[in-house]
């Protein structure tokens, strides 16, 4: 039997849409290494399935816990997505994301070395450790051009910092000691069962909620974005066929501003579930101060990823938001199921 894959930060929104794309459309089994944190849903990932689907809740940060799951289950690749991934969040409270997102990635490049030292010759070629991040390490792209694997990083939120630290980490484990790491850095995710703080489902449910619809500053910082699906599809691609050593930037080429971005979704709410008193959903927003140190414009080129891989993104904008904004909409029990770990309230107003 193939050798499972390792997936860290599964039941979180990228690492869930993964195993359920690897649950369903390969011959893989799959290890789920999560702690479990505010953001991570049990709910998410798929019941059943051809292959096996494994539990293990562990703090990646826990070295010999996480030894012990490489020992028993002697993966053939690990997808290391578990992160503190909220820049509000981290503006309010920095430590988890040094702990999960620094320490956390230290800890497992130590055991995955390890571990791959540890193999057999065919077993050890084969190995690949997938290490997940950010277009948000590069900071500001400003008015043009865009973010590409050369881009010099420089980080501007605490989250962005602890990704950026991971990042280097993760090259230096390759070049000094040969592990065989690929980084990727994507641009924003939307999509089903991404946790109600970010910005599409935040804004999608406080909508149906008849919420304000809180817009930072002015509105018109950009973001490309892309489906989680799509992110999905490209690191399998980088999983399989990637260069050790290498980074691919993944990106959509789907840039909007966020007042667009809420404007839309109001546009879509008002066809397809109306309110009520007849108002529009676009009446409900409003501008809020601006959060600190907040990033003008994100984008990426993708042209490596395409010509190397020959991944590209499949969904357009005005595709992806409509089969986004429809799933929210029949799946309210999911996001209603929120345990008090989100109410909707402002985050990262500084300390």
């Amino acid at each position: 039997m193939k050798r499972p894959v390792l997936i860290t930060g599964g039941a979180g929104f990228i690492g869930s849409a993964t195993i359920r794309k690897l649950i369903r459309d390969t011959d893989s089994s799959v290890v789920n290494v999560d702690i479990l944190t505010y953001a991570a849903n049990l709910a998410s990932l798929p019941e059943g399935g051809n292959h096996p689907l494994i539990f293990e809740q562990v703090d990646v940060a826990d070295g010999p816990a996480v030894r012990r799951v490489f020992d028993k289950y002697q993966p053939r690749a690990v997808l290391h997505l578990a992160a503190e991934s909220h820049v509000d969040r981290s503006i309010d409270g920095p430590a988890a994301f040094i702990d999960t997102n620094i320490v956390g990635t230290y800890t497992l490049l130590e055991t995955s070395l390890a571990y791959w030292m540890g193999l057999g010759p065919a077993d050890r070629a084969a190995f690949r450790l997938l290490h997940v991040s950010t277009d948000e390490v590069f900071g500001s792209s400003g008015s043009a051009g865009s973010f590409n694997e050369t881009t010099r990083y420089a980080p501007n939120s605490p989250y962005a910092a602890s990704k950026a630290a991971a990042d280097h980490l993760a090259r230096a484990w390759h070049r000094t000691y040969g592990l065989p790491v690929i980084i990727t850095n994507c641009s924003n995710n939307y999509g089903p069962y991404q946790f109600p703080e970010k910005l599409i489902p935040h804004m999608i449910i406080s909508a149906l909620e008849g919420k304000p619809l809180g817009v930072y500053g002015d509105g018109t910082q950009t973001r490309d974005w892309l489906h989680v699906e799509d992110h999905v599809d490209a690191l399998l691609a980088v999983m399989e066929t990637g260069r050790p050593g290498e980074v691919y930037a993944i990106g959509a080429r789907n840039e909007r501003r966020n007042i667009d971005v809420v404007t839309a979704i109001c546009s879509e709410l008002d066809r397809t579930h109306p309110r009520s008193d007849g108002h529009s959903y676009g009446e409900l927003i409003t501008h809020v101060p601006d959060r600190p140190g907040h990033d003008q414009r994100y984008a990426i080129d993708p042209s490596k990823i395409e010509g190397e891989l020959g991944w590209r993104a499949r969904r357009d904008w005005d595709s992806g938001l409509r089969e986004t904004v429809a799933w929210y909409l029949d799946n309210e029990p999911w996001w209603r199921d929120r345990s008090g770990a989100y109410r909707g309230e402002r985050l990262g107003l500084g300390r």
